[in-house]
This record gives C-alpha cells, structure tokens and sequence, in this order.
C-alpha cells in the first residue's frame, strides 16, 4: 500500500502536469477520461486531488496562481531601490504569465471561479505595484497613482490591453513596467502648478 507521503508526492506530480496543461491548452474543454489517459492515470485518481472537474480546475489555478506569487515576490530585491523592484516586480510577473496561452486567459473570462483567483491575484499585486511606485517617487499624487496602476492591470486582467494592442497579458506587464519607469525617471521633484484659464 502507498503511504501517505507517496500519494502526496504523486498528486503533486499530478497538479504539476495538469497546470501545464491547461496553461498550454486551457481548460473548459477538457474532459477527465481525457486527461486521465494523458496522464496515464485513472479518473479516479484525479477524483482524489478534487470531487468534482470544477473543483479540480478551481484548484489547479490556484496552485498556479500561488507559485506565481511566491516566485514573483522571490524575483524582487528587498534591499534594491524602489524604481528596480518596480520593474523587478512587473518583469516577474510578465515571465510567470508567459506560459499562458490566449485559450487560458479565455477560459478564465469564461468560467467565474477561476476568473475570480485570477482578479484577485491581480488585485493584490496592483496594491504591490502601487505602494513601490509611491515609494520610489513620494511627490506622485497617491490617489491618482493608485487608480492608474490598479486599471491598467485591472484591463490588462480583463484582456481589454490585448483586445486594443494585441500584446498578451505577458507583454502588457512588460510594457507597463516601462511605462512606469519611464515615468518615474521623468518625475518631477516639486507639484506641478494647476493652470487658470480666464
């Protein structure tokens, strides 16, 4: 009989497989037999890992989106300035969404619970995003800033960014870290006068 750090260690085997999977392919049009035979193992086996497909999918994105953050967040030298966290942070980012293929990030519009892990994921890192670039340049107006950076990664979440330019959300975080960047490079030291008009 398998011990429980086998089964363990083979259902992370598992997950691992399907996340590349489904990151290569997508997942709404996935069925278990299917996968189970790719994987060459039994439905019931993967009915260990989850109940039901949805929640097994559920769960994938999650394990997913969870490594992401963790390597991300590893990417980012604590002790480096906040302008290089800032496109640290972003290139991270671009580098763990690259493996996504449009199919994934449709289905994720399409199928709630796991659009959801991924707004939310989304959420959290604007909110990181946000709190370096007030870091690296105290004099930008918070507010301003943090609905800046919060809607451009809202759109590029939604596929608004890819829709209108094309770029894939691994490109579009690309391009934001530069944006970003660039700004901050050109960031004015004291408050810019409002001007009156007659």
């Amino acid at each position: 009989m398998a011990s429980t750090a086998q089964i363990s260690g083979r259902t992370a085997v598992l997950r691992d497989a399907i996340v590349e999977i489904i990151l290569a392919e997508g997942f709404l049009g996935l069925q278990m037999s299917d996968l189970a035979a790719r994987l060459n193992c039994s439905k019931s086996t993967l009915y260990a890992i989850a109940p039901s497909k949805e929640q097994l999918l559920v769960s994938v994105v999650r394990t997913f989106f969870r490594r992401a953050t963790e390597r991300v967040e590893q990417a980012v030298d604590p002790e480096a300035p906040a302008s290089e966290r800032i496109g640290a942070y972003l290139n991270a980012v671009a580098v763990e969404l690259a493996p996504a293929s449009p199919t994934f990030f449709a289905d994720l519009e399409r199928f709630t619970p796991a659009g959801d892990i991924y707004r939310q994921n989304t959420q959290i890192a604007a909110a990181r995003v946000q709190d370096l670039v007030l870091e690296a340049a105290p004099g930008i107006d918070p507010k301003f800033l943090g609905v800046v950076v919060r809607l451009m990664m809202e759109s590029i979440h939604r596929g608004d960014i890819s829709r209108a330019t094309g770029l894939d959300d691994s490109a579009a975080y690309r391009a934001l870290a530069e944006l970003i960047l660039a700004g901050l490079s050109g960031s004015p030291t004291t408050p810019l006068k409002t001007r009156k008009f007659p």
